[in-house]
């Protein structure tokens, strides 16, 4: 699954090869060394132009991260179905396939080359950079939680697990998964062995819904 198509970003006019080449750069730079580590110059030397035609595409090294975090927002959008399409998709999922499906997709995106580089670019920026710490607390964290907060809402009301507050649901359930998939990312950004936080990963939900007397 790709999560984002780097040529149709919704920009205000069609990106072309050499704009896509420089956020693939960019992203791979920032990921590894720091925005503040990066220079323009480090930028247009891996891409093989001059630094004046980076110009052409982008304002300034900021204007391309701007463009990268709208990227990632633009693929994270993609991990959660409207709530009102919640009672029609929970009529047709049992409680651990949907919450199993939903670990499926958030660990491709972390899987998926480059939405992982931007999650990495994310997670270093976040107390240097409003926008990065707004994507986090926003999107990630408290939209993740909401929607989940709907869908077991939606369970309830469906009588496919038994009554409890759902926003707490929400938070006992995601927060481990935020904690795992944190340490999953750690793990594979040093090619170390990730088997075990995937195991891990892979009974949680069984663990969850066993606790909840589903």
């Amino acid at each position: 699954m790709a999560f984002v198509n780097l040529s149709d970003l919704g920009l205000a006019t069609p990106i072309n090869p050499t704009k896509e080449k420089i956020l693939t750069v960019a992203i791979d730079l920032f990921s590894t060394k720091g925005f503040s580590a990066v220079s323009i110059r480090d930028i247009t030397r891996d891409v093989g132009i001059r630094e004046s035609s980076l110009y052409n595409h982008f304002r300034n090294k900021d204007d391309i991260l701007d463009t990268i975090f709208v990227l990632f927002r633009a693929g994270y959008k993609k991990l959660t179905p409207p709530t009102e399409h919640l009672e029609r998709i929970l009529t047709t999922m049992t409680p651990a396939e949907f919450l199993e499906y939903g670990t499926h997709l958030y660990m491709t995106l972390i899987n998926d080359p480059l939405m992982g580089k931007i999650w990495r670019i994310m997670n270093v920026e976040q107390y240097r950079d409003r926008r990065a710490r707004e994507i986090l607390l926003q999107d990630i964290i408290q939209g993740t939680l909401a929607f989940l907060e709907a869908a077991f809402e939606t369970m309830i009301r469906l009588g496919s697990i038994p009554s409890h507050d759902p926003a707490i649901l929400a938070s006992e359930y995601q927060y481990g998964v935020f904690a795992m998939a944190t340490e999953y990312n750690m793990l594979k950004f040093a090619n170390q062995d990730t088997s075990q936080i995937e195991q891990r990963l892979s009974t949680h939900v069984a663990y969850f819904l066993q606790g909840l007397g589903a």
